[in-house]
Protein backbone atom coordinates (compact mmCIF):
# COMPACT_ATOMS: atom_id res chain seq x y z
CA UNK A 1 0.00 0.00 0.00
CA UNK A 2 1.27 3.48 -0.85
CA UNK A 3 1.16 5.92 2.08
CA UNK A 4 -0.75 9.12 1.25
CA UNK A 5 1.00 12.13 2.78
CA UNK A 6 -0.23 15.68 3.25
CA UNK A 7 2.37 18.44 3.54
CA UNK A 8 1.56 21.55 5.59
CA UNK A 9 3.99 24.33 4.73
CA UNK A 10 5.47 24.53 1.24
CA UNK A 11 8.47 26.76 1.89
CA UNK A 12 12.03 25.59 1.32
CA UNK A 13 12.00 22.55 3.62
CA UNK A 14 8.42 21.56 2.69
CA UNK A 15 9.28 21.76 -0.98
CA UNK A 16 12.45 19.72 -0.44
CA UNK A 17 10.60 17.02 1.51
CA UNK A 18 7.94 16.87 -1.21
CA UNK A 19 10.69 16.33 -3.76
CA UNK A 20 12.17 13.53 -1.63
CA UNK A 21 8.85 11.75 -1.32
CA UNK A 22 7.94 12.03 -4.99
CA UNK A 23 11.35 11.48 -6.58
CA UNK A 24 13.76 9.76 -4.17
CA UNK A 25 11.99 7.70 -1.50
CA UNK A 26 9.70 4.69 -1.78
CA UNK A 27 6.32 3.72 -0.36
CA UNK A 28 4.61 7.13 -0.29
CA UNK A 29 3.07 9.84 -2.42
CA UNK A 30 2.05 13.44 -1.71
CA UNK A 31 -1.72 13.75 -2.04
CA UNK A 32 -2.32 17.09 -0.29
CA UNK A 33 -0.65 20.47 0.19
CA UNK A 34 -1.43 23.49 2.32
CA UNK A 35 0.27 26.83 2.93
CA UNK A 36 -0.82 30.28 4.07
CA UNK A 37 0.71 31.45 0.79
CA UNK A 38 -1.53 29.79 -1.79
CA UNK A 39 0.88 30.66 -4.60
CA UNK A 40 3.62 28.68 -2.85
CA UNK A 41 1.38 25.61 -2.57
CA UNK A 42 0.39 25.88 -6.22
CA UNK A 43 4.03 26.19 -7.28
CA UNK A 44 4.97 23.00 -5.42
CA UNK A 45 1.92 21.26 -6.84
CA UNK A 46 2.88 22.21 -10.38
CA UNK A 47 6.53 21.28 -10.04
CA UNK A 48 6.43 18.18 -7.85
CA UNK A 49 2.95 16.88 -7.00
CA UNK A 50 0.44 17.58 -9.80
CA UNK A 51 -2.08 15.11 -8.37
CA UNK A 52 -2.07 16.70 -4.90
CA UNK A 53 -5.13 18.59 -3.68
CA UNK A 54 -4.55 22.04 -2.20
CA UNK A 55 -6.28 22.84 1.10
CA UNK A 56 -6.83 26.32 2.52
CA UNK A 57 -6.01 25.22 6.09
CA UNK A 58 -3.79 22.62 7.70
CA UNK A 59 -6.71 21.33 9.75
CA UNK A 60 -8.73 20.62 6.59
CA UNK A 61 -5.78 18.76 5.09
CA UNK A 62 -5.41 16.62 8.22
CA UNK A 63 -9.12 15.75 8.18
CA UNK A 64 -9.04 14.62 4.53
CA UNK A 65 -9.79 10.97 3.85
CA UNK A 66 -7.09 11.12 1.18
CA UNK A 67 -4.38 11.77 3.79
CA UNK A 68 -2.91 8.91 5.84
CA UNK A 69 -0.01 10.82 7.42
CA UNK A 70 1.08 14.43 7.80
CA UNK A 71 4.30 16.42 7.38
CA UNK A 72 4.40 19.69 9.32
CA UNK A 73 6.97 22.01 7.75
CA UNK A 74 5.22 25.31 8.34
CA UNK A 75 6.26 28.30 10.48
CA UNK A 76 7.40 27.10 13.92
CA UNK A 77 4.65 28.88 15.84
CA UNK A 78 2.02 26.78 14.01
CA UNK A 79 3.59 23.39 14.68
CA UNK A 80 1.79 22.58 17.93
CA UNK A 81 -1.72 23.17 16.57
CA UNK A 82 -1.15 20.93 13.55
CA UNK A 83 0.56 18.15 15.52
CA UNK A 84 -2.28 18.15 18.04
CA UNK A 85 -4.83 17.99 15.21
CA UNK A 86 -3.00 15.02 13.68
CA UNK A 87 -2.96 13.20 17.02
CA UNK A 88 -6.69 13.85 17.46
CA UNK A 89 -7.25 12.38 13.98
CA UNK A 90 -5.08 9.35 14.81
CA UNK A 91 -2.68 10.08 11.95
CA UNK A 92 1.13 9.76 12.14
CA UNK A 93 2.81 13.16 11.89
CA UNK A 94 6.37 14.19 11.09
CA UNK A 95 7.12 17.62 12.56
CA UNK A 96 10.20 19.63 11.70
CA UNK A 97 11.89 21.22 14.67
CA UNK A 98 10.81 22.86 16.86
CA UNK A 99 8.01 20.60 18.02
CA UNK A 100 6.56 23.77 19.59
CA UNK A 101 7.87 27.24 20.35
CA UNK A 102 7.30 26.88 24.12
CA UNK A 103 8.05 24.03 26.49
CA UNK A 104 4.48 24.22 27.78
CA UNK A 105 3.07 23.66 24.29
CA UNK A 106 5.51 20.81 23.66
CA UNK A 107 4.42 19.11 26.89
CA UNK A 108 0.81 19.47 25.77
CA UNK A 109 1.71 17.38 22.72
CA UNK A 110 3.40 14.78 24.94
CA UNK A 111 0.27 14.56 27.08
CA UNK A 112 -2.02 14.26 24.05
CA UNK A 113 0.04 11.48 22.48
CA UNK A 114 0.36 9.61 25.80
CA UNK A 115 -3.42 9.82 26.22
CA UNK A 116 -3.89 8.47 22.69
CA UNK A 117 -1.78 5.49 23.75
CA UNK A 118 0.36 5.02 20.65
CA UNK A 119 3.28 6.86 19.15
CA UNK A 120 2.24 9.09 16.27
CA UNK A 121 4.82 11.89 16.38
CA UNK A 122 8.32 11.98 14.90
CA UNK A 123 10.38 15.16 15.35
CA UNK A 124 12.81 16.21 12.62
CA UNK A 125 16.12 15.88 14.44
CA UNK A 126 17.91 14.48 11.40
CA UNK A 127 21.40 14.20 12.90
CA UNK A 128 20.43 10.92 14.57
CA UNK A 129 20.18 9.54 11.04
CA UNK A 130 23.55 10.89 9.88
CA UNK A 131 26.01 8.10 9.06
CA UNK A 132 28.93 9.85 10.79
CA UNK A 133 27.01 10.38 14.05
CA UNK A 134 25.86 6.74 14.00
CA UNK A 135 29.47 5.64 13.58
CA UNK A 136 30.50 7.86 16.49
CA UNK A 137 27.72 6.51 18.72
CA UNK A 138 28.81 2.93 18.05
CA UNK A 139 32.39 3.75 19.12
CA UNK A 140 31.24 5.69 22.19
CA UNK A 141 29.12 2.76 23.34
CA UNK A 142 31.79 0.10 22.87
CA UNK A 143 35.36 1.35 22.58
CA UNK A 144 36.38 4.30 24.79
CA UNK A 145 34.97 3.51 28.22
CA UNK A 146 32.55 5.76 30.05
CA UNK A 147 32.27 9.25 28.48
CA UNK A 148 33.72 12.01 30.63
CA UNK A 149 33.67 15.10 28.42
CA UNK A 150 32.36 16.27 25.05
CA UNK A 151 33.88 19.10 23.01
CA UNK A 152 31.67 20.24 20.14
CA UNK A 153 31.35 23.10 17.69
CA UNK A 154 28.63 24.38 15.36
CA UNK A 155 30.01 26.90 12.88
CA UNK A 156 28.29 28.70 10.01
CA UNK A 157 30.03 30.98 7.50
CA UNK A 158 27.50 33.77 8.14
CA UNK A 159 23.90 34.47 9.18
CA UNK A 160 21.34 37.04 7.97
CA UNK A 161 20.57 40.33 9.71
CA UNK A 162 17.40 38.94 11.32
CA UNK A 163 19.39 36.28 13.21
CA UNK A 164 19.49 37.15 16.92
CA UNK A 165 21.37 35.95 20.00
CA UNK A 166 18.55 33.61 21.23
CA UNK A 167 18.37 32.06 17.74
CA UNK A 168 21.86 30.69 18.36
CA UNK A 169 20.07 28.37 20.81
CA UNK A 170 16.64 27.79 19.25
CA UNK A 171 17.81 27.51 15.62
CA UNK A 172 21.44 26.39 15.89
CA UNK A 173 22.31 24.66 19.19
CA UNK A 174 18.97 22.81 19.15
CA UNK A 175 20.59 20.12 16.98
CA UNK A 176 23.43 19.55 19.46
CA UNK A 177 20.97 19.57 22.35
CA UNK A 178 19.16 16.61 20.82
CA UNK A 179 21.98 14.64 19.22
CA UNK A 180 24.26 14.78 22.27
CA UNK A 181 21.47 13.44 24.54
CA UNK A 182 21.05 10.60 22.04
CA UNK A 183 24.80 10.05 21.67
CA UNK A 184 25.36 9.79 25.44
CA UNK A 185 21.98 8.27 26.38
CA UNK A 186 21.78 10.91 29.09
CA UNK A 187 19.82 14.01 30.14
CA UNK A 188 20.95 17.51 31.08
CA UNK A 189 20.84 18.96 34.59
CA UNK A 190 22.28 22.44 34.03
CA UNK A 191 23.29 24.99 31.42
CA UNK A 192 25.67 27.93 31.37
CA UNK A 193 26.61 30.39 28.61
CA UNK A 194 29.75 32.49 28.30
CA UNK A 195 30.64 35.00 25.60
CA UNK A 196 34.18 35.32 24.22
CA UNK A 197 35.34 38.41 22.38
CA UNK A 198 32.79 39.28 19.68
CA UNK A 199 33.80 38.81 16.06
CA UNK A 200 33.77 41.92 13.89
CA UNK A 201 31.76 39.97 11.31
CA UNK A 202 28.69 39.73 13.58
CA UNK A 203 25.96 42.35 13.25
CA UNK A 204 24.72 44.32 16.26
CA UNK A 205 21.80 41.99 17.01
CA UNK A 206 23.80 38.85 17.73
CA UNK A 207 26.51 38.02 20.26
CA UNK A 208 28.90 35.77 18.36
CA UNK A 209 30.63 33.47 19.21
CA UNK A 210 29.06 31.85 22.26
CA UNK A 211 30.11 28.88 24.38
CA UNK A 212 27.41 26.75 25.98
CA UNK A 213 28.37 24.54 28.92
CA UNK A 214 26.08 21.63 29.78
CA UNK A 215 26.21 19.05 32.55
CA UNK A 216 24.41 15.70 32.35
CA UNK A 217 22.87 13.46 35.00
CA UNK A 218 25.80 11.07 34.67
CA UNK A 219 28.28 13.89 35.25
CA UNK A 220 29.49 14.36 31.67
CA UNK A 221 30.66 17.91 30.99
CA UNK A 222 29.90 19.32 27.54
CA UNK A 223 31.15 22.48 25.88
CA UNK A 224 29.66 23.60 22.58
CA UNK A 225 31.10 26.48 20.60
CA UNK A 226 28.49 28.32 18.53
CA UNK A 227 30.19 30.50 15.93
CA UNK A 228 27.76 31.56 13.21
CA UNK A 229 29.97 34.08 11.39
CA UNK A 230 33.13 32.01 11.12
CA UNK A 231 33.53 32.97 7.42
CA UNK A 232 35.37 29.84 6.29
CA UNK A 233 32.54 27.30 5.95
CA UNK A 234 29.88 25.11 7.58
CA UNK A 235 31.75 23.05 10.13
CA UNK A 236 30.30 20.57 12.64
CA UNK A 237 32.72 19.10 15.18
CA UNK A 238 32.26 16.66 18.04
CA UNK A 239 34.84 14.90 20.20
CA UNK A 240 33.91 12.51 23.01
CA UNK A 241 36.57 11.92 25.67
CA UNK A 242 36.18 8.61 27.47
CA UNK A 243 37.98 6.82 30.28
CA UNK A 244 40.09 4.80 27.85
CA UNK A 245 40.22 6.87 24.69
CA UNK A 246 38.57 9.55 22.63
CA UNK A 247 36.49 9.55 19.47
CA UNK A 248 35.97 12.27 16.87
CA UNK A 249 33.00 12.77 14.57
CA UNK A 250 34.18 11.82 11.06
CA UNK A 251 34.72 14.70 8.65
CA UNK A 252 32.53 14.82 5.53
CA UNK A 253 34.14 12.89 2.68
CA UNK A 254 36.33 15.04 0.43
CA UNK A 255 39.39 14.63 -1.75
CA UNK A 256 42.68 15.63 -0.13
CA UNK A 257 44.82 17.65 -2.54
CA UNK A 258 48.44 18.78 -2.62
CA UNK A 259 49.00 21.90 -4.70
CA UNK A 260 51.26 24.96 -4.64
CA UNK A 261 53.11 23.72 -1.55
CA UNK A 262 49.85 23.25 0.36
CA UNK A 263 47.90 20.22 1.56
CA UNK A 264 44.19 20.99 1.47
CA UNK A 265 40.68 19.57 1.32
CA UNK A 266 37.29 21.16 0.67
CA UNK A 267 35.10 22.40 3.54
CA UNK A 268 31.35 22.53 2.93
CA UNK A 269 29.56 25.87 3.10
CA UNK A 270 25.91 24.70 3.09
CA UNK A 271 24.21 22.69 5.86
CA UNK A 272 21.94 21.06 3.28
CA UNK A 273 24.95 19.47 1.60
CA UNK A 274 26.34 18.24 4.93
CA UNK A 275 23.14 16.44 5.98
CA UNK A 276 21.35 15.74 2.70
CA UNK A 277 21.51 11.97 3.07
CA UNK A 278 20.29 12.00 6.66
CA UNK A 279 17.13 13.84 5.56
CA UNK A 280 16.46 11.03 3.08
CA UNK A 281 16.99 8.34 5.72
CA UNK A 282 14.81 10.01 8.37
CA UNK A 283 11.88 10.53 6.02
CA UNK A 284 12.10 6.96 4.74
CA UNK A 285 12.01 5.83 8.36
CA UNK A 286 8.89 7.93 8.93
CA UNK A 287 7.20 6.51 5.84
CA UNK A 288 7.84 2.94 6.94
CA UNK A 289 6.59 3.55 10.49
CA UNK A 290 3.57 5.59 9.36
CA UNK A 291 2.59 2.80 7.00
CA UNK A 292 2.18 0.69 10.15
CA UNK A 293 0.11 3.44 11.81
CA UNK A 294 2.81 4.63 14.16
CA UNK A 295 6.02 6.73 14.31
CA UNK A 296 9.72 6.07 14.80
CA UNK A 297 12.85 8.07 15.55
CA UNK A 298 12.95 11.18 17.77
CA UNK A 299 9.82 11.38 19.92
CA UNK A 300 7.54 14.12 21.16
CA UNK A 301 9.31 13.63 24.51
CA UNK A 302 12.63 14.38 22.79
CA UNK A 303 11.07 17.52 21.33
CA UNK A 304 9.85 18.55 24.77
CA UNK A 305 13.24 17.95 26.41
CA UNK A 306 14.89 20.01 23.67
CA UNK A 307 12.45 22.84 24.40
CA UNK A 308 13.12 22.74 28.15
CA UNK A 309 16.88 22.63 27.60
CA UNK A 310 16.76 25.45 25.03
CA UNK A 311 14.79 27.67 27.40
CA UNK A 312 17.43 27.10 30.09
CA UNK A 313 20.22 28.04 27.67
CA UNK A 314 18.44 31.24 26.63
CA UNK A 315 17.95 32.10 30.30
CA UNK A 316 21.68 31.51 30.82
CA UNK A 317 22.45 33.88 27.92
CA UNK A 318 20.80 36.68 29.85
CA UNK A 319 23.15 36.24 32.82
CA UNK A 320 26.52 35.14 31.40
CA UNK A 321 28.29 32.72 33.72
CA UNK A 322 25.18 31.88 35.74
CA UNK A 323 24.39 28.16 36.02
CA UNK A 324 20.74 27.49 35.19
CA UNK A 325 19.26 24.18 36.42
CA UNK A 326 17.36 21.93 34.00
CA UNK A 327 14.67 19.71 35.52
CA UNK A 328 12.24 17.37 33.83
CA UNK A 329 8.95 15.79 34.97
CA UNK A 330 8.60 12.04 35.07
CA UNK A 331 8.83 10.53 31.59
CA UNK A 332 5.48 9.03 30.50
CA UNK A 333 5.45 5.26 30.05
CA UNK A 334 4.89 5.63 26.28
CA UNK A 335 8.44 6.98 25.95
CA UNK A 336 10.25 4.61 28.29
Amino acid sequence: MTLKIGVIGTGAIGRDHTRRITRTLTGATVTALSDVNAESARAVQGALAPEAEIFTTGEALIASENVDAVLVTSWGATHAQYVLAAIAAGKPVFCEKPLATTAEAAFGIVEAEAAFGRRLVQVGFMRRYDASYKMLKKIVESEIGQPLMVHAAHRNPSVPEQYTTPMAIHDTLIHEIDVLRWLLDDDYVSAQVVFPRKTRHAHSGVADPQIVLLETKKGVRIDVEIFVNCQYGYDIQCQVVGEEGLANLPEPMSVSMRKEAKRQSTILTDWRERFVESYDVELQDFIEAASRGTASGPTAWDGYVAAISSDACVQAQKAPGMIVPISLPARPALYQ
